[in-house]
């Protein structure tokens, strides 16, 4: 009985940090907020995965504690906009400033490393 328990739990656990997640990139936003000037966040996620929300969880109190930053996700599975930012796993981290790339990171979840990276970027 305790294992058919952890099993549900688990399942149940993973499911709704799968329902958070959705790709909320789009390329006109994403050339449109360099265009403005402001700090882009791109993140990668995939579905079941835990530290993916975790690193997401963080980036959006992030964004509503930095002025001037954009905040992207995408499935990496969506092979068109892994290939734009060449992303070959989930989790990866980028952040763009003056339209070039000035930090990537692979399985961040340190909420004082991401913060870091954030706070140089501005």
């Amino acid at each position: 009985m305790k294992k058919i328990f952890l099993i549900f739990f688990c399942l149940f656990a993973f499911n709704s940090n799968a329902m958070d997640k959705k790709t909320t990139f789009e390329k006109e936003l994403f050339d449109k907020a360099q265009l403005e000037g402001k700090v882009v966040v791109v993140s990668s996620w995939i579905k079941y995965c835990s530290s993916c929300a975790s690193q997401m969880k963080i980036l959006k109190k992030a964004i509503n504690e930095f002025e001037n930053i954009e905040y992207f996700t995408f499935d990496v599975t969506n092979s068109e906009i892994a290939k734009l930012f060449n992303v070959q796993y989930q989790t990866t981290l980028l952040i763009f400033r003056d339209n070039k790339e000035v930090y990537r990171s692979i399985g961040e979840t340190s909420k004082d490393l991401i913060y870091r990276a954030i706070k140089s970027s501005i």
